[in-house]
């Protein structure tokens, strides 16, 4: 039996929606069933150029596809000052709510969103791809496993890039009215994600901004770093984010009998591979010539790409609540919360001179 297609409604023509909008065409699961923009023309040029489903609609408006009793779920993927007020809409409509990262400027703002959500009952889940891809769930068994990689020490994580032509003037994520949170909203929040990943989502007891951050003009962060500490058992962790560093998706996790690293997090370099090192119980070797045994390399296949498993696995969720087979998975939530809540651990340690910040959940 073929599965229940959960039709989208996306708002917003953003050039992530382009990769995203093509999950949702590969996933079995899902489809698309409505666009909206502020521009109509925009809106009907968008759906043609990534072959949209002739059924698909097109709105001027982003409350058009809200209000389509055709529209299941919505992705929004917005500048990130608009979350608050279109999420919001959104699941007061009774539409189910995948939204892009950042998913806010701070915690107050995603408790809003997400109490929307509870309140209607619709599932929550931010579109960090990663998160769906089979090589995670690897490198998870991996850094689990007791007798391999012992206690986790330390995790350190890297994001950047070098936006294209005019990116540092002209794009969003470095204007203050849109998203004011910049590299740190966009970069950092998957350095910060695979931190939290790393230690099961065990939030530190304190966040240190590094010393040194780059802001424009506009005084919008364009890289900065901070180190994380869990006062106990020495564990540690340090992220950098940048757009002003060449294409870097570093982790590195250290155990006490064991390491893990990869090169390629965010987006892996192969979509159909995804892999990684890792290696247990090194030794010098002879002379110091080398360690033994050397990282073995781990590939690990994927049948979709990590965005089309991202839609399958909400629109699994999505099924389940229409059909009144189960409630809203709240993982997601407060997986979400945690990483908005050490962003906003950072900023106020910029804010305050590089001081430690303790968090609080």
């Amino acid at each position: 039996m073929a599965e229940t297609r959960i039709r989208f409604g996306i708002l917003g023509c953003a050039n992530i929606a382009r990769k995203v909008s093509r999950a949702m065409l590969l996933s079995p699961n899902t489809t698309i069933s409505a666009i909206g923009s502020r521009s109509l023309d925009k809106a009907t040029a968008f759906a043609s150029q990534n072959h949209f489903p002739v059924s698909a609609k097109v709105y001027g408006s982003y409350g058009g596809v809200l209000d389509d009793p055709d529209v299941d779920a919505v992705y929004v993927p917005l500048p990130t000052s608009l979350h608050l007020q279109w999420a919001v809409v959104a699941a007061q409509k009774k539409k189910h709510v995948l939204l892009e990262k950042p998913v806010a400027l701070n915690v107050g703002e995603l408790d809003m969103i997400l109490a929307a959500c509870e309140a209607s009952g619709v599932q929550f889940m931010d579109a960090t791809m990663w998160m769906h891809h089979p090589r995670t769930a690897k490198m998870k068994e991996i850094i689990s496993d007791q007798q391999r990689f012992g206690q986790l020490k330390s995790v350190n994580s890297m994001l950047s890039y070098v936006g294209e032509g005019d990116f540092l003037k002209n794009d969003i994520r470095v204007n203050p009215n849109l998203d004011s949170l910049g590299a740190l909203g966009d970069v950092g929040w998957y350095t910060i994600r695979a931190i939290l990943w790393a230690h099961d989502y065990e939030l530190p007891r304190t966040v240190t901004a590094f010393a040194d951050p780059e802001y424009n003009e506009s005084g919008v962060i364009l890289s900065c770093g901070a180190s994380l500490n869990w006062k106990k058992d020495g564990k540690v962790a340090t992220f950098y984010c940048s757009f002003l560093s060449n294409v870097c998706m570093d982790i590195v996790a250290l155990g006490t009998k064991g390491n893990f690293r990869v090169h390629d997090f965010v987006i892996p370099f192969n979509e159909k591979v995804g892999s990684f090192y890792a290696v247990a119980n090194s030794e010098w070797a002879e002379l110091l010539l080398g360690c033994d045994p050397e990282p073995s390399e781990f590939k690990i296949a994927s049948d979709l790409p990590q965005e089309a498993l991202m839609v399958r696995e909400f629109g699994r969720l999505v099924e389940g609540i229409n059909k009144g087979e189960g409630e809203p998975e709240i993982k997601w939530s407060i997986i979400s919360r945690k990483t908005q809540v050490i962003i906003d651990a950072v900023l106020a340690s910029l804010k305050n001179g590089f001081v430690p910040v303790e968090v609080v959940y």
